[in-house]
């Protein structure tokens, strides 16, 4: 198995771990025999969030009576201290537990720091003083503010996106991390879904030193593929450099990652699926996307405002109202 520590921390875990968001989809026993499966295949490293729905219900019900076989990080995306102690109250118990491994701050668009107004990071260290935390992190989907981050020596590790398909900017994240003594948590490690061959995506991820990824699981298929590289990683092939060169060679650039972070829309586009519906047709079964609920999702982009919101809100800098244009053009000549 591959262990890796978690930057400066004491936390030694697989290298390989499980990102809790796509639970929420499915039936709490399923989602229960998933997590209790990665356990048993050896995964280690836990990832949710207060705003995922009942994915910390799910994980405290797999859990159950193993608390010392799993590290649990989640993520609060409160504003304020006091909101923050709500949260982890409710994450304690709904995970049935009397302590959080990593505790993070969720996308916030700045660096909570002591002193703050806010009162974030000072309510973060009083849970740490009193054992309900054991490492303060965050999460974002900003550069600046990740740096930030980085820079300011507050926080245990970061969490950002990061795949086969990011840029020089991301790399320099890792870096930072590195040597800053921070860990690297990887999430998006498919690209939002872009990526489809989960092994060619794990053993570019082996390779990726100090970075844990964590593989967003809502099919036992999915965990299997992840699981089958923890006894031992799977050497990089020919064939799987092929998948990757080709996805670098159609993806790399402006694309929408899914992060929804663009919405809601005013006039209820579906922005974070109808800006990259034409990549997911012609990488997903065209069925999928091609069917009467898409075309009249699709149809929703007629109603544009154009008034930039979307844009605005955009962690990567994109051109949105001009990706939902293009790709309303472009899906039509689908049928």
């Amino acid at each position: 198995m591959s262990k890796i520590q978690l930057g400066s921390t004491s936390i030694e875990i697989e290298k390989n771990g499980f990102g809790c968001l796509p639970i929420q989809r499915i039936s709490k026993e399923e989602a229960a025999r998933l997590l209790r499966k990665a356990v048993d295949g050896g995964m280690t490293y836990f990832d949710t969030a207060r705003a995922y729905s009942d994915s910390e219900e799910k994980m405290g019900y797999a859990f159950q009576g193993m608390r010392d076989r799993v590290i649990i990080a989640t993520k609060t995306h409160a504003k304020t201290g006091a909101e923050l102690n709500e949260h982890l109250e409710t994450s304690l118990r709904l995970l049935g537990t009397d302590y959080i491994d990593v505790y993070q701050f969720h996308n916030p668009a700045f660096c909570p720091k002591p002193g703050g107004e806010d009162g974030l990071y000072d309510a973060a260290l009083e849970a740490k003083a009193q054992g309900k935390i054991r490492h303060i992190a965050i999460t974002n989907h900003r550069l600046p503010v990740a740096k930030e981050a980085i820079a300011s020596g507050l926080y245990a590790l970061l969490q950002f996106p990061y795949s086969y398909l990011s840029g020089p900017q991301d790399q320099e994240l890792v870096e930072g991390c590195r040597k800053n003594g921070m860990g690297f948590v990887a999430m998006k490690g498919m690209a939002g879904g872009l990526l489809g061959n989960g092994t060619a995506a794990a053993v570019w991820m082996a390779a990726q030193e100090d970075v844990v990824p964590i593989w967003g699981v809502q099919h036992e298929w999915e965990l299997d593929q992840f699981l089958a590289c923890i006894p031992e990683a799977p050497a990089m092939t020919a064939e799987l450099q092929a998948i990757i060169d080709k996805d670098r060679a159609e993806l790399t650039g402006d694309f929408c990652r899914s992060c929804g972070y663009c919405m809601p829309c005013p006039v209820g586009i579906q922005i974070n699926q109808c800006a990259r519906i034409n990549l997911m047709a012609r990488r997903a079964p065209a069925a999928d996307w091609l069917n009467e609920y898409w075309q009249n999702e699709v149809k929703k982009i007629e109603n544009c405002l154009h008034c930039g919101q979307c844009a605005a809100k955009c962690p990567y800098g994109l051109d949105t109202p001009r990706l939902l244009q293009d790709n309303y053009k472009e899906y039509w000549t689908h049928f």
